[in-house]
């Protein structure tokens, strides 16, 4: 096996028994999200262990071609052809081996969370969906679907009985809220279980979001 993608891991304080795996946003690292935990107040005895990976460098287009971390890059601002596919499927495999990870540690595909913020959750999206076994829960925050238009074609049965949680803020202007309800639509239209949640908040997170992505997390990772 290849050596897995680099992460901030925080284990869990009792039996390991389920995993959440957590991917950043665009320049951010897994240090960026990995305070989020104590915050989500879980209780200990759920045995939940948190995986926060870290983006590779790689040149993003609009940014002059700088190096920044991130999951793939950015072309163009047009939505449309915002990302990367091949990135976005080099990184779908990352994660993938990370989930193939924990499977050989003994923890089920049915007891991990995909969870992902703007770039992290087109990956959660893209992955989660055409993931061949269920996954316990899929979160996308803050972020839009890349080329949905393949995502009836590619999705894979199991990942149907998959409940999302996607949340966006409604003075998103990185990510317009719009994009957000469009890839919310499009999981509704193929009768997916997802909930959204909208917060008057900017591209970022707000207290209220987090307690209801810890009331989340506990429901779809509950013994």
């Amino acid at each position: 096996m290849s050596e897995l993608i680099p992460s901030v891991v925080v284990d869990a304080k009792t039996t390991h028994r389920a995993t959440v795996i957590w991917l950043h946003g665009l320049g951010d690292s897994g240090n960026g999200f990995a305070p989020i935990v104590p915050a989500l107040n879980i209780p200990d005895a759920l045995g939940i262990k948190f995986i926060f990976p870290h983006a590779p460098l790689r040149a993003v287009t609009v940014n002059n071609g700088m190096q920044m971390p991130a999951w793939y890059d950015i072309k163009s601002m047009d939505f449309n052809s915002r990302a990367d596919m091949p990135g976005v499927l080099e990184s779908s495999a990352q994660i993938k081996a990370l989930i193939e990870a924990e499977n050989a540690a003994g923890i089920a595909t049915r007891n991990i969370v995909l969870a992902g913020f703007s770039q992290g959750g087109v990956i959660a999206y893209h992955l989660g969906l055409r993931y061949p076994e269920a996954l316990a829960g899929i979160m996308c925050l803050s972020t839009y679907m890349a080329e949905p238009e393949t995502l009836a074609e590619q999705h894979t049965q199991m990942s149907r009985i998959v409940p999302l949680f996607v949340a966006h803020g409604s003075q998103d202007d990185v990510v317009p809220v719009t994009m957000g309800k469009a890839a919310y639509a499009r999981v509704n239209e193929l009768g997916y279980n997802a909930q959204w949640r909208e917060y008057p908040m900017q591209h970022n997170v707000c207290p209220e979001e987090v307690a209801h992505i810890s009331q989340w997390l506990q429901k779809v990772l509950a013994p």
